[in-house]
């Protein structure tokens, strides 16, 4: 433990020294002669092969980025022992990978997006690095133990933002990779990336709200249709008009597009008017999942100059209809208007993971699906069918990664009840299996749920100084529960 004085300043001043170390190795690094004596006249890349240096980074890089550091993120939220040791990890590997993908040869690169977002995510690294060494030291006195609440606050917020800008770099380097999206192509690509990554986004959130999210809900007094609509109308405004240049003439399929912009606001505004009962009372309803099966619809029949592009976005047209369909069949039928199959929403229904996986499909399809992408594959004589199976690969593994990760934070954020005594009669052995074997009070163990997660959640705010009162409080509360 540090207290303040002198050594406080000396770590202060270590920290310091570690950041300022770190900002000149990325731009010493990043300031690196970009090569580009090969690369024809009109091309962003050179046709030489990618070389193994450059494959390494790859590898090293979607390691450390797409796994490790979401892992060592959810389990720096359970206040895990490995949360250290795993980010530590990731965060070496990140900087080998970034050495690595400026030390490579074979093929050549212009100024891209991908280079200038790098030196960004690294500093971003660097700043949670410090932020994370200065909470493991634990000063709690002067005015470094001051600021440590907001630096929790800070640490924690940086750490979520992490995998989002991490996904957007692997997203850049597949692109400058392949030397795609400039020129006329920009709008088009990022289209199909933005629209593509929101499907797999809304698809995770869905994934987090069906597993862990219920008792958030359930505090917030909304419905899950609420948040869904509300998103859905403020993105349709967005479409309404930013999808045709006013003032210009229509061309493609600007009309299509502003009519799904001023579909998805006007069904959203439904949505957000149906997600309350009379009584102020959260309710659910299908806007979202119609919206969703429209969408699919429209994009089924995008008129394209390739048949090859042409069956791919049919595909993502009906993955995408699947997913609205099966999202309307799951809260009118199977859930009955029903928040969860069960109090705490810890056990969903078997089908209840179809309309959100389809999501993470529809999203993978639709960035998979760009003018330059397919016109490579229809040269390289690829089929949809091979295609559509790779994406569809894709996104179960992401999917799994996903289920893993809530199932490391529920398993530890909310440990499963005892397990019953087989032996005993089946009156008992019902009684016992519910929360707290309370049968007659089934919101116990779902109140006690959410106080347990908040006390989880509030542990590592708190410093030496306050573990005595916080001890004498849970016993406190221990005692007026036995009470």
């Amino acid at each position: 433990m540090f207290a303040s004085g002198h050594g406080g300043a000396s770590v202060s001043k270590a920290i310091t020294a570690l950041g300022i170390a770190t900002f000149l190795f990325v731009v010493r690094v990043q300031g690196h002669e970009h090569h580009a004596d090969k690369i024809p006249e009109g091309e962003a890349v050179s046709v030489d092969p990618i070389d193994s240096i450059l494959w390494i980074h790859i590898l090293v890089q979607s390691a450390a980025w797409g796994v490790l550091f979401p892992t060592g993120m959810v389990l720096g939220i359970i206040r895990s022992r490995w949360h250290v040791p795993v980010q530590s990890v990731a965060a070496s590997l990140a900087i080998l990978g970034y050495i690595l993908g400026h030390k490579h040869k074979g093929r050549q690169f212009r100024s891209n997006i991908h280079a200038a977002f790098a030196p960004s995510l690294m500093l971003l690294l660097t700043l949670q690095v410090v932020l994370g060494i200065f909470l493991k030291l634990h000063i709690e006195r002067g005015i470094l133990g001051r600021i440590r609440k907001p630096i929790v606050t800070c640490h924690g917020i940086i750490g979520k933002l992490l995998p989002v800008a991490a996904w957007i770099q692997m997203l850049f380097g597949g692109i400058t990779a392949l030397g795609f999206c400039r020129g006329d192509h920009l709008g088009q690509c990022l289209a199909h990336f933005i629209m593509g990554s929101a499907f797999i986004g809304y698809g995770i959130v869905l994934t987090i709200l069906l597993l862990v999210g219920q008792l958030w809900l359930r505090r917030t007094g909304r419905s899950q249709e609420f948040f869904d609509s509300l998103v859905i109308a403020a993105w349709g405004c967005v479409n309404t008009f930013t999808e045709h240049r006013w003032g210009g003439p229509w061309v493609h399929n600007d009309l299509q597009h502003t009519a799904m912009g001023i579909i998805w606001w006007a069904a959203g505004l439904v949505g957000i008017w149906l997600s309350k009962k009379r009584d102020g009372q959260p309710k659910r309803n299908i806007i979202p999942g119609m919206v969703i099966l429209l969408t699919g619809y429209a994009m089924s029949s995008h008129p394209q100059n390739l048949p090859l592009s042409t069956m791919v976005h049919t595909v993502f047209g009906y993955t995408l209809m699947g997913a609205g369909l099966t999202r309307i069949i799951e809260i009118a039928f199977v859930l009955r208007d029903k928040n969860a199959t069960t109090e705490d929403g810890s056990d969903p229904n078997s089908f209840q993971y179809l309309p959100v996986f389809l999501l993470y499909a529809s999203g993978f399809l639709f960035m998979g699906a760009t003018e330059e992408q397919m016109a490579l594959l229809s040269a390289a004589g690829v089929t949809h069918v091979a295609y559509v199976l790779i994406l569809y690969s894709i996104a179960f593994l992401l999917f799994l990664f996903v289920n893993m990760l809530l199932h490391l934070y529920a398993t530890h954020a909310w440990p499963a009840p005892t397990k019953p005594d087989v032996e005993s009669p089946p009156q008992h052995r019902r009684s016992s299996s519910m929360p707290n074997g309370q049968p007659h009070r089934p919101n116990g163990h779902v109140e006690r749920q959410i106080r347990d997660a908040e006390e989880f959640e509030l542990e590592g705010l708190m410093t030496d100084d306050d573990e005595p009162d916080a001890a004498a409080a849970k016993r406190n509360g221990s005692a007026v529960r036995a009470r």
